[in-house]
């Protein structure tokens, strides 16, 4: 297999607020600004296939000096479910120390029963996470008022507070906006992950944003639509990859400059097509690999992404954006 290789680049990272983690559930929800830039971290691998913590570490410090604005430990793209128990309180702890307060970590805790996820989410606050990001249950499909009863559930008992996932190409359930509706009453309820990327949907979320309830992208390829509509920020597969850039079209976006995103989302437009080659974390993990951040190793069933025309593509794309981004910064 042939070794790419691309330079990595100096960047300055704009001041970034810390929140403060969650001590208690009260009456009034927490206050925790999580919004902007949002990377959903790829979870590298030893050629053993044991945790590698310090290329998790280059990734956090690439994160950080881009002006990535929160970080997702153990997320999907993080192959959350490859994960054991103890690698996952390993990858969190060790996200948490590194990053020491600059911007909120944010675990991924999701499972399909209940029980579990709040276990999930009780030992993400116990380690210190700032918030939990709580997937729907995958494969059972529940009701929505299933759906509703689960996310209280967790959000009564975890001690942290919680971001909705709603991503039903994977999970094969479709959180509705009548249903966020009625969660985001409970105050440990902060905000949702949305991952359907139509004009209807985007419309139906960003009519339930107020001050206590932000509404954020899990889409790369309709992040742009979303943040122009209300979307807060979005939760990013690619910005693993090219933080600075994804940073900057956030920051055009969300401030309602048009022309900016615009342009921005022309400049990642050849990345994204690339991404979407194989499934999620494979051809980010790759890309990882080529800017030196790690082995590009998945956990079975996922495989690497082999030679050919799609990895000389994404090649290309990631050395383009490196090249635009060392310009910029000097």
């Amino acid at each position: 297999m042939r070794k790419w290789q691309i330079t990595l680049f100096e960047l300055t990272c704009p001041p970034c607020d810390a929140a403060s983690n969650m001590q208690r559930l009260s009456e009034a929800k927490p206050v925790l600004s999580i919004r902007g830039s949002i990377c959903a971290l790829a979870t590298p691998f030893m050629a053993d296939g044991a945790l590698d913590l310090a290329a998790f570490g280059r990734l956090l410090d690439y994160q950080l000096a881009g002006g990535t604005q929160a970080l997702v430990v153990a997320g999907s793209t993080g192959e959350a479910h490859m994960l054991e128990p103890g690698e996952f309180d390993r990858l969190l702890t060790f996200a948490l120390g590194h990053v020491d307060g600059r911007v909120p970590v944010i675990a991924g805790t999701g499972d399909a029963a209940t029980a579990k996820t709040v276990a999930a989410t009780r030992r993400a606050a116990a380690l210190g996470a700032n918030a939990a990001l709580v997937v729907a249950p995958y494969y059972v499909r529940p009701t929505q008022e299933g759906l509703r009863r689960h996310f209280l559930e967790v959000a009564e008992h975890a001690g942290v507070p919680i971001i909705l996932y709603n991503v039903p190409s994977r999970t094969g359930c479709d959180l509705q906006p009548d249903t966020v509706a009625m969660l985001r009453e409970h105050p440990a309820i902060i905000g949702i992950k949305e991952a359907r990327g139509d004009s209807e949907r985007i419309q139906a979320l960003v009519e339930l944003v107020r001050d206590d309830f932000v509404y954020l992208s899990g889409d790369d390829g309709s992040a742009g639509a979303a943040m122009l509509a209300g979307a807060a920020g979005t939760v990013s597969v690619v910005a693993n990859l090219v933080p600075q850039a994804f940073r900057a079209w956030c920051d055009a976006a969300t401030g309602g400059d048009v022309a900016a995103a615009n342009a921005g989302r022309e400049a990642l437009e050849p990345l994204l097509q690339a991404l979407a080659c194989a499934p999620n974390p494979i051809p980010v993990k790759a890309g990882l690999s080529m800017l030196g951040l790690g082995l590009g190793q998945l956990r079975l069933p996922l495989v690497e992404l082999h030679d050919g025309p799609e990895r000389d593509r994404l090649h290309a794309a990631l050395s383009t954006l490196a090249s635009l981004a060392s310009v910029a910064a000097g």
